[in-house]
C-alpha cells in the first residue's frame, strides 16, 4: 500500500433525506486526503436526489435508479470503486471525525487483516448520543454461534479481501453484513480496534427497528447454508431472541421517548 492508500466509501439511499446530508457531510468532511465517495440512490421521491446533487462535484460517482433494494445498490456501488480500502456507510448513519485515517492506519500496520472495525455509538433521530453498540471481538467460529457484536457502520475491509468473496447475496434483507463478514472470516482475521469510528441511528423508519424480525432468520440460512447443526448456539439464540422481542421493542420504544 501507498501512504495514503484510496478508500472508497459506498452509500445506499433510498428516501432517507432527513439524514442523508449529514450522511454526505461525515464522509466529506473526513480528514482522510485519499477518499473515493460512491452515491447509490434507489430513485428516492423524498428530495434525495436533490440533497446528492448539491455535492455531486465532490463525488466520484452517483446514480439515482431504481434498483432492487439496499444490498443491490452496495453492490452496484463497489463495481464502480477501484479503492483498495472499501466500507459502505447507509444513509441515516455517520462517521466520526478522523474514522477513516485511523482504519487506514490500523489496516497498514495490520497487513495481514481483511477487516477492521471499530465503536459505534447509537443516536436518534435528532443526533443525539442514546447508547453504545455492543461491539467486541470475533471471529468465525463465534461469528457462526451468532457472537456477531460488529457495527457496519465502523467497518473497513480490504478491497482484496471484497474481491475474494464478491458480491452481497442480494436474496439477504437485513443480514447481508452478517453474510459478508462470515465470508471474509474464512479468507482472513477480522478484528476489533476500540476506537469511537460511527454513529448508527436508531429512528422510527430504520429497518432496525422496523423489520427486525427478519435479521435472525436470515442468519440461520447462513449458519444452515455452510453446515451448522441445529443444536448450535445460534438456534438457541434464535428462539431466545423471539421471546425478547415484545421486550426489545418496548425498550426501543424507550430511547426514542427520552
Amino acid at each position: 500500500m501507498s501512504d495514503s492508500p484510496l478508500v472508497s466509501i459506498v452509500t445506499p439511499s433510498f428516501n432517507q433525506a432527513p439524514y442523508l446530508e449529514k450522511t454526505i457531510q461525515s464522509v466529506l468532511e473526513q480528514d482522510y486526503p485519499n477518499l473515493e465517495y460512491i452515491i447509490v440512490d434507489g430513485a428516492s421521491k423524498d428530495g434525495s436526489k436533490k440533497i446528492i446533487e448539491k455535492y455531486a462535484g465532490k463525488l466520484a460517482w452517483w446514480i439515482s435508479e431504481a434498483d432492487l433494494g439496499q444490498t443491490d445498490a452496495i453492490n452496484k456501488g463497489f463495481q464502480h470503486a477501484s479503492g483498495k480500502i472499501y466500507a459502505w456507510l447507509n444513509s441515516d448513519d455517520t462517521y466520526q471525525p478522523g474514522a477513516i485515517r485511523e482504519a487506514v492506519d490500523f489496516l497498514q500496520n495490520h497487513p495481514g487483516i481483511v477487516m477492521v472495525y471499530g465503536d459505534a455509538s447509537y443516536i436518534d433521530e435528532q443526533g443525539r448520543y442514546i447508547g453504545d453498540f455492543p461491539a467486541a471481538q470475533t471471529d468465525l467460529k463465534r461469528l457462526r454461534r451468532g457472537y456477531v457484536h460488529i457495527p457496519q457502520q465502523a467497518s473497513f475491509f480490504t478491497a482484496a479481501g471484497w474481491k475474494a468473496v464478491a458480491p452481497l447475496d442480494p436474496s439477504f434483507f437485513f443480514a447481508m453484513d452478517y453474510d459478508l463478514w462470515v465470508r471474509l472470516a474464512q479468507v482472513g482475521e477480522l478484528v476489533y480496534h476500540p476506537r469511537p469510528w460511527a454513529n448508527f441511528r436508531l429512528h422510527h423508519d430504520a429497518k432496525t427497528i422496523t423489520a427486525d424480525d427478519r435479521c435472525w432468520p436470515e442468519m440461520l440460512r447462513v449458519h444452515y447454508r455452510d453446515g451448522g447443526s441445529k443444536f448450535a448456539p445460534i438456534v438457541l439464540k434464535y428462539g431466545l431472541r423471539k421471546l425478547a422481542a415484545p421486550y426489545i421493542r418496548w425498550k426501543r420504544q424507550k430511547l426514542f421517548e427520552k
